[in-house]
């Protein structure tokens, strides 16, 4: 048993090395791991910088995403316009001239009636022969076509209007009822208004996030802001090859981990879930065994990591942490007093056959 005894300091000292359980151990303010980052469309491996939760990181990240907001495209209504296109059909009536109608009238199929526009935009009228009209309004293309037939014809007075719009359309795919491509007449069709054809959302939409797709680039619409405040700056026109995706919201989640009350995962709801929400979801830090001057977020992000660390050893910070809003996938880490770490190391190293044996030298005066 006495030669047991010098072997207990050597245990001590390599214990010190160790750090059971999940511990942040990061020098000159970056991650300890190499991260994936994107740069320049290539995947290279790089450590992260820890950015300090401030009140400057938060009004810079505040401006950033009102930025993202003005740089929405514009709702001009005055673009709202039906502008006929190719496959279009139209129907044109011209008065007293039956001649120049469809043939049958009224007893035509809606499908047959009319006439098409080619895909070069082109549309053959008799008298007149081709004419462009892809582009324009159909007030425009009646003006055009009064005019014409009035080379051949005394006091024109014609109507057109369209049968079957196939020219503009749009996607509306994810969490709606019926989701599918919608074609664009002559109301103009909004996200507010592609939403609502499409049965409106499923209970498990994220109405937060919705992403546009337009001419290669992706817009994230709030459209929650829409119904719930007005935003009418997030209710913007579709265009022709539009596609608009209402996301799942049950894989939107945040992991809380580490020295807290209760680890888990919870639901972004509603898009909204700052950082102390999220520690108050989890019970709280752990006073007896957390570091409070080491609260992590760790954020993915696409390809493009970011680590942020709050120092909460002051209470008042616990104001930062209200106002730090945490995004889906994000996760809430906790680290662990040097105590705590010492007190699992020990646990570890010494079984308990191996503390009776030191617990007997102890009552023996050793």
């Amino acid at each position: 048993m006495f030669r047991t005894m010098p072997l207990i300091p050597a245990l001590l000292l390599s214990a010190c090395s160790l750090t059971p359980g999940m511990d942040m151990n990061a020098e000159n303010n970056v991650s300890e791991l190499e991260l994936p980052v994107m740069k320049g469309g290539k995947m290279v491996k790089e450590k992260t910088r820890i950015i300090p939760i401030t009140a400057d990181l938060i009004i810079e990240r505040e401006n950033a995403r009102q930025q993202a907001v003005n740089n929405l495209p514009p709702v001009d209504i005055s673009q709202a316009t039906y502008r006929i296109g190719p496959h279009d059909r139209l129907q044109i009536t011209v008065w007293e001239h039956p001649e120049l109608n469809d043939p049958g009238g009224e007893k035509i199929m809606p499908e047959l009636a009319g006439k098409v526009v080619g895909d070069d935009g082109m549309l053959y009228y008799p008298y007149v022969g081709n004419i462009h009209v892809a582009g324009k309004t159909v007030s425009e293309v009646r003006t055009l076509l009064t005019s014409e037939l009035s080379k051949y014809f005394k006091k024109v007075k014609l109507d057109i209007r369209v049968l079957s719009f196939q020219s503009h359309r749009a996607a509306i795919v994810g969490e709606v009822k019926t989701p599918g491509i919608q074609a664009m007449t002559e109301t103009p069709l909004t996200v507010a208004e592609a939403i609502s054809r499409a049965g409106g959302v499923t209970q498990d939409a994220d109405m937060s996030n919705v992403a546009l797709a337009r001419d290669g680039k992706l817009y994230k619409i709030d459209v929650l802001a829409l119904y719930e405040k007005g935003g009418s700056t997030q209710n913007l026109l579709l265009k022709d090859g539009d596609v608009l995706n209402i996301p799942d919201r049950k894989d939107n989640k945040v992991l809380v981990m580490g020295e807290v009350g209760r680890q888990q995962a919870l639901q972004v709801n509603k898009g909204k879930l700052s950082l102390s929400q999220a520690l108050a979801e989890a019970y709280g830090l752990d006073f007896n065994s957390s570091r409070p001057g080491e609260i992590f977020v760790f954020r993915p992000g696409d390809m493009t990591p970011e680590i942020f660390q709050l120092n909460a050893e002051s209470a008042d910070a616990m104001i930062l942490a209200d106002q730090f809003a945490l995004q889906a996938h994000d996760t809430v880490f906790v680290g662990a007093a040097g105590v705590t770490q010492w007190s699992r190391v020990l646990n570890q190293i010494l079984p308990s056959s191996f503390t009776s044996i030191m617990s007997r030298a102890a009552f023996m005066g050793m």
